[in-house]
Parts: structure tokens; sequence; C-alpha cells
């Protein structure tokens, strides 16, 4: 485990890293990202096998979460070539600007410095190591010390070499990466004076700890953390009708994959009045799934814990689930009646292989539901072409960062649009996202440089455009290279 007095060599050399990295040109760091890329490519006949022995998951699961890491980091490179991250904006002066005088204002996104990450349980690469915290940090310009999650320790070992190998060929400074193993380590890194943000992906009760902790600081630090989401799904009345089965049917196969261990994972489907077919499909449904070890016996210990304490509030068992490391798949169902009269029922997260239907009489009731929710990550509505739910589905948007049409939410894709994030408790800063290209910008911060002469301002802001990115000029967009 990494001593304190180690951590603090590590980011101590971090910072160095960081001050010799700021000033590199988007081509040189968006080369870092893609030497990284390509070294745990070249590694994965490694590292796959590694992380099969650590976290019980299948090979195809563990390749695809590898080819999703490399695709993530080349895509950063790609933003960080275009400039798009740096939001470079120009005002020249203006005489005549409607409320006075304007003089030259110039502003752009700079890179925070220092960046703690912690890895999560249940991604061994995509949320680990190098994943999207790591990566989109780095393409912010910042520098990283990651602290290894004990779930997956020599994977995590041995994948931060990989990274650190592959700057070191390309030629980044020495420390841009690092990592450090344990929970004295992981706490003081979030102390540390020189550690600027903290991007975190796990439980809400850790979270909530190490957000507090940044928070009291003597210089209180950005937390973003991804904590807790039960992500439910709506069918309206009309989809239920229409095929209700089907709903069933994928709704079992989304909460039961990966034994339930996404952060996605529907905990909820609140439908129409339950009956006995459906009941009756539901139960063959869930009795065709093939239960795996859970990625820790930790997490197979809180998940039972958490689904014995739901059970315990008075659901009805349609599936009573398993016991041990690789639990059966459990089901409960409840009204949303007995939901308004003990909310914590549709607040309560399972993580793990169960989920609860929650059932509905009318769409007054349905909204009753709906609003006892709180922050989630995803909400679904089931419905049919021509519904007009566009009440029902600002109620969702207001809960979540995430809504999902005729869908299922387990599976991120990495893309532009992308919005991981959500009202607290599915993260700590609503207004981010820790997938997609805009996740970068957590780790920056706009700088406005006022009335500089043109060969002392950043490259990204002067009028010659070196960079050739696309910036606002004057109010209107210029591509890249300057033409409109």
């Amino acid at each position: 485990m990494t001593t304190k007095d180690e951590l603090d060599a590590a980011v101590q050399q971090a910072q160095v890293a960081f001050l010799a990295a700021r000033g590199a040109e988007p081509d040189i760091r968006a080369g870092w990202l893609e030497a990284i890329a390509d070294g745990l490519d070249a590694a994965a006949g490694e590292l796959v096998p590694l992380a099969q022995s650590e976290t019980h998951l299948a090979e195809g699961r563990l390749q695809g979460e590898l080819r999703r890491t490399t695709f993530q980091l080349r895509l950063f490179a790609e933003e960080v070539r275009s400039g798009d991250l740096l939001d470079a904006t120009i005002d020249h002066a203006d005489e005549s600007w409607g409320m006075g005088p304007r003089p030259d204002l110039r502003r752009m996104n700079v890179p925070l410095g220092v960046v703690g990450v912690f890895g999560a349980s249940n991604f061994p690469f995509a949320f680990s190591v190098m994943g999207g915290d790591s990566a989109s940090a780095l393409a912010a310009g910042c520098a990283v010390v990651h602290k290894i999650h004990e779930a997956h320790l020599q994977l995590g070992l041995r994948t931060a070499q990989v990274v650190v190998d592959a700057l070191a060929q390309a030629g980044a400074p020495e420390g841009l990466f690092g990592a450090v193993t344990g929970r004295d380590a992981g706490e003081a890194l979030v102390d540390h004076p020189l550690t600027t943000a903290v991007g975190f992906t796990g439980s809400t009760r850790v979270g909530r700890i190490l957000a507090d902790r940044a928070a009291a600081r003597p210089e209180p630090i950005p937390f973003y953390g991804e904590l807790g989401s039960i992500n439910p799904v709506v069918v309206t009345q009309q989809a239920w009708a229409a095929r209700r089965d089907e709903i069933l049917t994928a709704y079992v196969g989304s909460y039961t994959l990966g034994m339930g261990q996404f952060c996605t994972k529907p905990g909820l489907l609140f439908v129409p009045q339950l009956d006995e077919n459906s009941t009756q499909v539901l139960r063959e449904t869930v009795a065709g799934s093939d239960p795996s070890p859970m990625l820790t016996a930790g997490l197979a210990e809180g998940f039972l814990h958490a689904r014995s304490a739901m059970a315990q509030r008075g659901l009805t068992e349609i599936v009573p689930g398993g016991q041990g490391d690789a639990p059966a798949p459990a089901l409960f169902a409840t009204t949303v009646e007995a939901a308004v009269q003990d909310p914590e029922i549709v607040r309560e997260e399972m993580f793990g292989p169960a989920s609860i239907v929650v059932s509905y009489r009318d769409e007054a009731e349905l909204t009753r539901g709906v609003e006892l929710l709180e922050g989630q990550l995803t909400t679904t509505v089931h419905a049919e072409p021509g519904e007009q739910l566009d009440d029902l589905v600002n109620v969702l948007a207001a809960r979540s960062g995430r809504v999902i049409w005729n869908s299922w939410p387990t599976g991120v894709t990495v893309s532009y649009a992308q919005q991981h994030g959500g009202p607290y408790p599915a993260t700590t800063v609503p207004g981010t996202t820790s997938v997609g290209t805009a996740a970068a910008r957590r780790f920056m911060r706009p700088v406005s440089y006022q009335g500089f002469p043109e060969a002392s301002l950043p490259p990204a802001l002067r009028d010659v455009n070196p960079l050739a990115i696309s910036r606002r000029v004057d109010g209107e967009w210029q591509l890249g290279g300057g033409a409109k």
C-alpha cells in the first residue's frame, strides 16, 4: 500500500509534470493519449486474462471494455486536436458597443492542475485506471494521480505501468500519470494541497464522505462523484397493452445483465396493475437467467444486505433470489400507494441482481410515484407512437441526466452528446458528465485576457489562429483556420 510520504511524492511529481506539459501543443497532447491507447491495445493479451482472474467477468465483456477504453482515448485525442475543449472566444475592442466602449477580451479554458481519480469496482477498464475520469483529465491538460480500486489491484497496477511506459515512450513529462493504492493514500490524495479536483465512481456512502472531505479543505476543491442511481423505467398503459411480454422480458434481461452491477441497471419498473399472466412471464424469464459470481465477496455481501432490508419493507416477492457470491436474481412487486407511504422503497439502491415492479392505477398515480424519485443517471419511458407525454417526460428530465425512449438504460456509449450525470445522489455536480467528450470540461476553468498584445496571448487566442482551431470571434463562429 502507498504510504502518505509516497503519495506526497507522487502528487509533487505530478505537479512538476503538469507545469511542464501545460504548454504542449494540441497535436502533442493528442499524441500522448493515442500512445496510451496503443499501449493498452498491445497489452490486451496480458491485461484481459489478469482482469478475468480478479473479477469473474467473461473474456468477451472485458475485451469490449478495453476496446471502449482505447476508443475513448482516441476520441479525446480528436477533441484535443480540434481545440473544441478550449472554447476559445474573442471579443475585439469595440468603441460602439451598446453599453459603452468594450475592451479587447479573449477567453479560453485552461487545465486545473493535478487531478485525483478513484477507480470503480464494477468496471476494471472503462471506469478504472484509464477510464473516463483519467482520460478526460489528461485530455483537459491535467496531470492524474489514480487511486487503484482493491477489487482488481493487480490489474490496476499492471495497467498503470502500461500507461506510464506509453507516456514515457511518447515523450510526456515523467509523473503526468501516477497510481497509488490503499485507503490512507486515497484520503491523503483528497487532502493534498496540490490536488485541484477529484473524480470518483462508487457508493453513495463513500462518495459522500470524500465529497465532504474535499469541501472541508482549507481550499475546497470540486469533487465530481458518480454515486447511486436506481434508473426507473415507466411503461405507459398503451405500451403495456401493446407489448407487455416483450417489455417484461427485456426488463429482466436489463436488470440481470452483468449480475446487476451496472450503474445504469433499471431498479424500478412502473407498470399498470400486474396480473397473474404478467407475473408468470416475469418468473419464467428470471428463472432462465444464469447467475455468475459477483465481482467481489464484499459486493455480494452488500447486495444481500440491501435486498434483505428491502424485503422487510413488506414488498411482495415475485422471485426470492439466491444466496452466496453468485446469488440468483430477485424480483419484488409493490404499488405506488405503498411507495407514497414509504418513499425509501423507490430510493434505496440494491446494487446487484434485484429490481422492483411498481404498479400504478392511473396517470395521476403514476405521476405521484415518479415525483417520489430522487436524482438519477437515467430515466426511461416505454410508450406508443402518438402518445403526448410532455408532462411526464418533463418530470423525468427534472430527475435525471439522460431520458430514454423505448429502450433500456444499461449501456452508456462514449460520444459527443452523451450525458452521464444527474441530480444528487446520482452525482455530486449535476451540471457535468463523466462520460463523453464534455467530461473533460470538468477539469478546466475559463480565463479571460483583457487588453493583451498579440504576442503575449496564448496561441489559441491570437488573431492569426496558429492552432487552426474553431473559435467564436465577435459573436460569430469561425471554423478551423479562421474561415467562416
